[in-house]
């Protein structure tokens, strides 16, 4: 019951004296005491009724008001008997500790008072346990098969008046009954439910966002790909649905916990349906990497991925193109420096991770990703992303489409690294925690059989620049390989130390004892490849300083700023620093 209840109860003649705005809280039970210290007795979510008989001074107020706050009691009821009145200093004291606070007439027995709440929370608790059963019942029958996961969320919101939402490891929302939650406050959750998994917290989570409570429910995978429970838990940790309920579990009957358990096992029946689907995606997938990898001629792959293109694009009126990204998802080992050594299989968790982060964050139901079709091998997963084969967004070689209209890179279907990560990093991030490491990389698109050996490649090479960045989460694409940013990660710390302090020590040095700023000078000259006009104007200098300090930087280095092979290295050197 609630603590409003009682001021309605007229025969009880409760006055508030304080804590109006506390009066939704529950009460579990009623406990009468006049100890200074009655914490021992306490279990928290009772209504205390004293006597005041242990009032024997102002001072005595704070720390029994405090006593009873830290027990989590849902209100205080003090009698007028003892006293005549109730003394302002434990008014004030209840006040400050937000404690509601009821004066009991003279005239009215605490027993009286006791008999009343026994007799509505028992009643309460026999009349939810009553509509908890008939609740497993009709979830039981109204389950997955019935309509998916909107149908028992529907009877949770109906019937338990509790808004839910099925997200994914990434904070998507695959399903929900009601207003659907924003992206922001979804990917939230699914990082604070990540993180609450690796720390090994019990489930289930409780979560504040915006000012609002949620209990986050994990939604295990019971299928053929089940983890055991016995198994490390990074290898389900990334690919798990969580259930997020607008509520506090923590003060909810085992009964209504149960029943929530039953929700995210009918989910999760659910979830290995719809897992059970991707399997033709993913052994589509695989076959045409086996052939790819193997160098089968171009007219077989073509063949194959005729037969993957209707699958994965229905009702596609022409041949897509297709991009390659790859991923890999590793795990420090405190023994074993370097590599998976941690013995789990990052295969099929970069797979279903490639799977949720492929699928475009603001769209949602578990059917967007029917489009994906990822394999894997090794430590590594490999996803065939079909792209619509668009005339009007292909830009031709003047930068424009069909040759006279401007190219409109809105329109462009094509993945790109930075974008791809952009929504999920938060959330990937926790999950990861402080041990592991997501990388991704992605090809340019292709609109050939030939190409897709060189796309596989190119991602895979991608990928490395990225595991070469620091971060848990990094993402590189194929723009990024004809580049001098595709070289520099490879180079040993100390080779790079080694080279800028060689080139750039003694303008450093020069620069500290007579801010001749030659280091900036070197920067602007280099952008304005080598023009001194262009450059004597960028910097605001009459040409002729600008020489005496290009001089300078030749005289201290020991280099010819005319060379190209001198440019290049000054260029290296300031880039790496």
């Amino acid at each position: 019951m609630r603590l409003r209840a009682l001021l309605e109860t007229d025969a009880l003649g409760l006055r508030l004296l304080g804590g109006d705005e506390e009066l939704d809280r529950s009460v579990r039970g009623v406990m009468t005491t006049d100890l200074k210290d009655p914490s021992r007795y306490l279990t928290g979510g009772e209504l205390v009724l004293t006597g005041l008989a242990w009032h024997r001074g102002a001072e005595d107020s704070e720390p029994f008001v405090r006593i009873l706050s830290g027990a989590g009691v849902a209100g205080l009821a003090a009698g007028e008997a003892e006293l005549g009145a109730i003394p302002d200093d434990l008014i004030e004291a209840c006040r400050r500790h937000r404690l509601p606070l009821f004066a009991v007439h003279e005239t009215v027995a605490f027993a009286m008072i006791t008999e009343h709440v026994v007799r509505q929370v028992s009643g309460e608790r026999a009349g939810d346990l009553a509509a908890v059963v008939d609740r497993h019942r009709r979830l039981m029958t109204s389950g997955p098969a019935g309509g998916g996961p909107e149908v028992v969320l529907d009877l949770l919101g109906s019937d338990l008046d509790l808004h839910a939402w099925v997200l994914s490891p990434t904070g998507r929302q695959i399903a929900g009954a009601g207003a659907p939650l924003s992206g922001p406050v979804g990917a939230e959750l699914a990082g604070l439910h990540l993180a609450a998994v690796r720390s090994g917290r019990r489930a289930p989570h409780r979560a504040t966002v915006d000012g609002v409570t949620y209990s986050l429910f994990p939604i295990r995978n019971n299928g053929r790909g089940a983890v055991p429970a016995s198994r490390d838990v990074r290898e389900s940790v990334l690919s798990d649905w969580l259930l997020a309920v607008e509520a506090d579990a923590g003060d909810w009957p085992a009964a209504r916990l149960d029943l929530l358990q039953g929700v995210t096992q009918l989910i999760a029946v659910e979830r290995d349906r719809r897992d059970a689907a991707r399997t033709v995606r993913r052994r589509l997938a695989q076959e045409v990497l086996e052939l790819v990898q193997a160098g089968a001629p171009p007219a077989e792959i073509a063949a194959r991925l005729r037969v993957a293109a209707p699958v994965l694009l229905p009702g596609l009126g022409t041949a897509p193109h297709w991009q390659v990204v790859v991923a890999r998802v590793e795990w420090d080992d405190a023994d074993a420096p370097g590599g998976n050594a941690s013995g789990i299989a990052g295969g099929p968790v970069a797979q279903a991770l490639l799977e949720e982060i492929l699928v475009d964050p603001a769209v949602t139901g578990p059917d967007s990703a029917d489009r994906i079709a990822v394999a894997h091998t090794g430590d590594e997963a490999i996803a065939l992303v079909p792209l619509p084969a668009l005339a009007d967004v292909r830009p031709e070689a003047d930068g424009t489409a069909d040759g006279d209209t401007p190219a409109d890179p809105a329109k462009d279907p094509a993945l790109h690294a930075d974008a791809l990560l952009a929504a999920v990093r938060a959330p990937l991030s926790a999950g990861l925690a402080g041990d592991g490491r997501l990388t991704l990389g992605v090809s340019a698109s292709v609109h050939s059989p030939e190409g897709l050996r060189g796309a596989l490649e190119e991602a895979r090479h991608a990928r490395r620049v990225a595991a070469a960045r620091p971060g848990r989460v990094c993402a590189a694409g194929h723009h990024e390989l004809a580049s001098h940013v595709l070289l520099l990660p490879f180079v040993p710390d100390d080779v790079r130390r080694a080279f800028t302090a060689r080139l750039l020590d003694p303008l450093r040095d020069y620069d500290r004892r007579h801010r001749a700023e030659l280091i900036p000078t070197l920067e602007a000259f280099l952008d304005c490849d080598g023009s001194w006009t262009r450059c004597a104007a960028r910097l605001h200098l009459h040409v002729n300083t600008l020489r005496y300090r290009v001089g300078r930087i030749e005289q201290l280095t020991g280099r010819d700023l005319s060379r190209l092979e001198d440019k290049l290295d000054f260029f290296l050197a300031l880039r790496m620093s």
